[in-house]
């Protein structure tokens, strides 16, 4: 978790971002269950950005696809969208042949 000022205090949401990156790491595998347990004690025991950094320092930095949960509900809407927006044409362009 890159921050600007480690001793800055740490909110819920930070919280809650970093559980949800352990979550990430724990299911690609590089971490155990045991250590997911014990980081995200950490990370609910944490104050500062410094500390949640300390438990994430090891990992990799997640592509930024992974740090946004709502990226791929996006393209699945915009390929529904394009669907739909070509049986509306199919629809107009039938009726116009007959």
């Amino acid at each position: 978790m890159p921050v600007t000022d480690p001793r800055q205090r740490a909110s819920d949401a930070d919280r809650q971002r970093v559980v949800a990156a352990l979550e990430r790491h724990t299911a690609a595998g590089r971490l155990t269950l045991s250590e997911y347990a014990d980081r995200v004690d950490s990370v609910l025991a944490a104050r500062t950005h410094g500390d949640l950094g300390a438990v994430t320092d090891d990992l990799p930095a997640e592509p930024a696809a992974a740090a946004d949960p709502h990226a791929e509900n996006r393209h699945l809407l915009v390929a529904f969208l394009l669907a739909a927006l070509v049986v509306a044409v199919l629809a107009v362009l039938l009726g116009l042949l007959r």
